[in-house]
């Protein structure tokens, strides 16, 4: 089983694309060199350790650098269960309040970032929930359609049949309701979806320079030695470049329940993002919020063994900013 997934993405799928012309400009406020600063606001945008922040009260635009010795602190318990990946929620769209020392070139070296994950919120909307929601509006309105159908017949009859008319209309209206309700739902997972993809990996402002597929074993999270040399070999690219981050994103096939699936996908993400800290010598802030994401973007059919071997899988793209605006 094994050797049918590598088949599809051996070693050799690690891709680095040539012609890598990655030039970083900033137009922000500048901070006063060695002068305290604290700013609280949102990530606009990364580019490796430097974060663009967006201030709330004035809209300003500072460049926050992260450091070796920056801590990093969260205001309450985090959906993430592992302590030393709260540097990896450093993603555009998450509020931050960050304080530090401008350096010379103008950026508020932080000292100390603190978050509220309840800010962040990053809650993966699988798109089987739009397709329901869509689905449901669709049945909703087929039904709305058919009981002012029903309406206007009875609205032809006699007397004795204007009862029924009238019920059929008000049938009607509230299939309307419920039609113009599930759309309605439908519509805001649609928009949190497209919120949670700008925060994490906006095409139009990375640019993917290498990627990587590792594949595990049924209820398993644990790297082999051909993940942990894909790793290696993965690390090593992303290191010389300038500006690098990595995401990483574990899925699961759909043998188990959603909360297995979920729990084996995060777990699998996170074997990754620690392999890459530990072995691969890439700092954990370069890493943006690995997460797992269940049986969600199958690869292949979960109706065989082949197709389940390949969604138990980790993608993982090294990403360069194409620059801050």
């Amino acid at each position: 089983m094994r050797n049918v997934a590598r088949r599809f993405c051996p070693s050799a799928c690690l891709i680095l694309l040539a012609g890598l012309g990655y030039v970083c400009t900033v137009h922000a406020f500048q901070v006063e060199a060695g002068k305290k600063a604290k700013i609280k606001g949102t990530v606009m945008s990364r580019s490796g350790d430097l974060i663009k922040i967006s201030d709330k009260k004035d809209g300003s635009l500072v460049v926050v650098d992260l450091t070796d010795s920056t801590q990093i602190e969260r205001t309450k318990d985090f959906r993430f269960r592992h302590a030393d990946m709260d540097v990896t929620a450093m993603v555009p769209g998450l509020t931050i309040e960050a304080e530090g020392v401008g350096n010379a070139q103008g950026q508020l070296e932080a000292k100390k970032i603190k978050f509220d994950p309840d800010e962040f919120a990053v809650e993966v909307a699988e798109e089987q929930q739009i397709l329901a929601n869509k689905s449901a509006a669709k049945n909703a309105q087929n039904t709305a359609n058919q009981g002012v159908a029903d309406a206007n017949a009875a609205q032809s009859s006699a007397d004795a049949a204007q009862y029924s008319a009238n019920g059929a209309q008000a049938s009607a209206n509230q299939a309307q309701s419920t039609a113009d309700a599930a759309g309605a739902v439908g519509l805001m997972d649609a928009e949190a979806i497209a919120h949670v993809n700008k925060r994490v990996s906006d095409l139009d402002d990375y640019k993917t320079v290498a990627a990587a597929g590792i594949y595990f074993p049924s209820d398993r999270a644990t790297l082999d030695d051909a993940a942990k040399a894909d790793l290696s070999k993965l690390a090593s690219i992303a290191l010389p470049l300038e500006g690098y981050m990595i995401e990483v994103a574990g899925y699961a096939s759909s043998t188990g329940s959603k909360a297995l699936d979920q729990k084996l996908s995060s777990e699998r993400a996170y074997a990754v993002a620690r392999y890459l800290r530990d072995r691969g010598n890439i700092p954990m802030r370069r890493i943006l919020a690995p997460a797992g994401y269940g049986a969600t973007h199958p690869d292949a059919t979960n109706s065989d063994p082949e197709g389940r071997a390949l969604n138990r899988r980790v993608d993982i793209s090294v990403l360069v900013n194409k620059g801050l605006q």
